[in-house]
């Protein structure tokens, strides 16, 4: 017999961890849902709002990442939408959205070692810099191709500040940038970074890091493969990191959005 903890299937009726999918349906944010499959409970108002900001994060990121050009180059060959978008995320790897992974597997073990040792963030940082660099290993997390102050970054720190979410994973990762701006080296938290520590302190296994970047980024690579699709020429040349933004000009959110 299989067995499994997510959906209950019967006749005219899916029950998924434990809520009855078409009562969450129009009631229940799809973030939270995605928070409700990973962690078996719904979020509070408070989780909620920041798992909401989390995968927002990752939405989109323009023509260059890998996951973007694997998308976009699948799709100017004719095939379908969902191979291109399946095509995209296949790009995900260390050095493209698995730092989240990474970086939160380093967090949550430097931590609780950490408070096994009574110690504070920020006389942690410089022995696990240290003991990293021995083993020949670079910190997750840190700078960025484009940002020198990642906004996304800066919204997700203090989005988990004011909710009371911050904890020692988050104070961790800024005392490790304290680290690098004292001896001069500007390395900014990127956004991978900062959802390793917000996660972290949300309790996420550190298993599903590449988990929080796929489910933001899938919903960018279907408006990335789609345009590809709708308006470009097929197997264009296009790998280049000469681009042109040519939506709707910069605007403000509308007023049902804004707090």
């Amino acid at each position: 017999m299989v067995k499994t903890s997510i959906t209950k299937v019967e006749p005219n009726k899916l029950v998924t961890k434990g809520y009855k999918q078409d009562e969450l349906m129009g009631s229940v944010p799809y973030s939270h849902v995605i928070y409700l499959l990973l962690k078996g409970e719904l979020p509070g108002k408070k989780e909620g709002k920041m798992i909401d900001a989390m995968l927002v994060s990752g939405i989109d990121h323009g023509l260059t990442p890998p996951t973007c050009l694997a998308a976009r180059a699948i799709a100017s060959s004719g095939v379908p939408l969902p191979t291109a978008v399946a095509g995209g995320l296949l790009s995900v790897g260390d050095w493209h959205g698995g730092a989240i992974e990474n970086c939160m597997k380093i967090l949550c073990g430097a931590v609780e070692k950490m408070k096994e040792e009574g110690k504070s963030p920020e006389e942690m940082a410089d022995p696990l810099l240290a003991e990293l660099k021995e083993k020949g290993q670079r910190m997750p997390g840190l700078g960025h191709r484009i940002h020198t102050d990642d906004p996304r970054t800066k919204k997700l720190f203090g989005l988990a500040k004011d909710l009371g979410i911050a904890g020692d994973h988050v104070a961790l990762l800024e005392a490790i940038k304290a680290h690098f701006d004292k001896k001069g080296k500007s390395l900014p938290i990127n956004v991978d970074g900062a959802l390793a520590g917000v996660a972290c302190d949300m309790g996420f296994d550190y298993k599903l890091g590449k988990a929080l970047f796929l489910l933001g980024r899938a919903g960018g690579l279907v408006a990335e493969a789609y345009e590809e699709m709708t308006r470009e020429r097929p197997m264009r040349r296009m790998y280049t990191e000469d681009q042109e933004y040519d939506g709707p000009e910069e605007r403000a959110l509308p007023e049902e959005y804004q707090e």
